[in-house]
């Protein structure tokens, strides 16, 4: 091969290797584990209940979409805690987005300037929140936004007695094929989280979608009778490891991502 050819060739090759990074990290982001971040308000009731939506629906969560944040879900519950709450669900794509959330949000000049995130300290826009963080299954790495509507969301949280215990439901969920009977049957799940950090620790989270709740009542059946599931259910590797379930049937809001 002539110098010229050998080097315009070499060019070539140097092209297509410069691209090769963006392709290997999309390929690397395909299977990364998003990060998770549930908020629950707890509103305050009378005129001041909206206050916490109507700032998501009007200015917050365009602002979280600008950073990266997203899908963001907002849901009241139809069956749950007695107060007036709101849970949030923030969809980060890494640890980093979670930690420099709040800088870069008020940083946004159209989150900053909203007068929920202005309130003097006489008139707060919600009496608490609280926040818990949690990182995706394995087997199910990235949210997967429903597509019906209207629809309810069921979110189910399992509490553990110890952390191998937790780990061990978590492993019944991969490797134990939990999560593959559940799409088998039927069962539309929106996410899987193992909780990091928050309350009644350890535990995870994890999301269905359903039409309504005579579908519900009807898919947890066809899920609790099939064979595979009875036969998971009862392998000696994982028994006890679930000490308490709470379950609460969430409404997603109109403005809601998820």
């Amino acid at each position: 091969m002539k110098r010229r050819e050998f080097l315009a060739a070499a060019g070539l090759v140097g092209i297509a290797g410069a691209s090769s990074p963006a392709k290997t990290k999309e390929a690397a982001d395909e299977g990364k584990q998003e990060y998770y971040e549930l908020r629950r308000y707890y509103l305050h009731v009378g005129p001041k209940k909206s206050l916490v939506g109507d700032f998501l629906r009007d200015a917050g969560i365009a602002a979280m979409n600008r950073i990266g944040i997203g899908p963001v879900g907002a849901f009241s519950a139809m069956y749950g805690p007695n107060s007036p709450t709101l849970y949030v669900l923030l969809v980060h794509k890494s640890l980093e987005s979670v930690v420099q959330s709040a800088s870069r949000l008020l940083e946004d000049d159209e989150y900053r300037k909203a007068d929920f995130v202005n309130t003097g300290l006489s008139e707060p826009a919600y009496v608490r929140m609280e926040s818990s963080l949690m990182v995706a299954f394995k087997n199910m790495p990235k949210l997967e936004v429903p597509e019906k509507k209207p629809r309810i969301l069921e979110l189910r949280i399992y509490e553990s007695h110890s952390i191998k215990a937790a780990k061990k439901k978590v492993e019944m969920f991969n490797e134990g094929g939990e999560i593959a009977i559940f799409k088998k049957t039927g069962l539309r799940p929106v996410f899987f989280g193992e909780s990091i950090i928050g309350q009644q620790l350890p535990n995870l989270n994890y999301m269905l979608t359903f039409d309504d709740m005579e579908a519900r009542d009807k898919q947890w059946k066809v899920f609790s009778d099939n064979p595979e599931w009875k036969e998971l259910r009862a392998n000696p590797a994982y028994k006890d490891t679930v000490s308490n379930v709470t379950d609460i049937i969430l409404r997603p809001e109109p403005y809601s991502q998820v």
